[in-house]
């Protein structure tokens, strides 16, 4: 067993929207609430079908909660139409990916 850093990668499916938005929500508390958490989770938007501006209020909550739990969080594959709204906000360079 590795004594280093975790990384996980958690694939998303389907809408980010207002009325998916509680479900998500819901399995996104169940899976911080894992006694197994990774250090490190990246978050692949690939498979994301539709989203709507309740999506960059859930990417920002759950950058969050990462670090309120002191977890690295990335976000993948971000749809541009996701982007286009978190710059709309003024919110990109809190859902962007970090480049090293």
């Amino acid at each position: 067993m590795s004594d280093g850093p975790r990384d996980e990668i958690l694939p998303l499916e389907g809408a980010l929207s207002f009325e998916t938005l509680p479900r998500v929500l819901e399995e996104s508390r169940a899976y911080t609430a894992r006694s197994d958490l990774p250090d490190r989770l990246t978050i692949d938007f690939s498979a994301i079908t539709e989203v709507d501006s309740s999506a960059v209020a859930l990417l920002l909550e759950w950058r969050r909660e990462a670090a309120r739990l002191g977890k690295g969080l990335r976000f993948e594959n971000l749809p541009a139409n996701l982007l286009s709204l978190a710059d709309l906000y003024g919110v990109t360079s809190l859902i962007q990916p970090c480049r090293a």
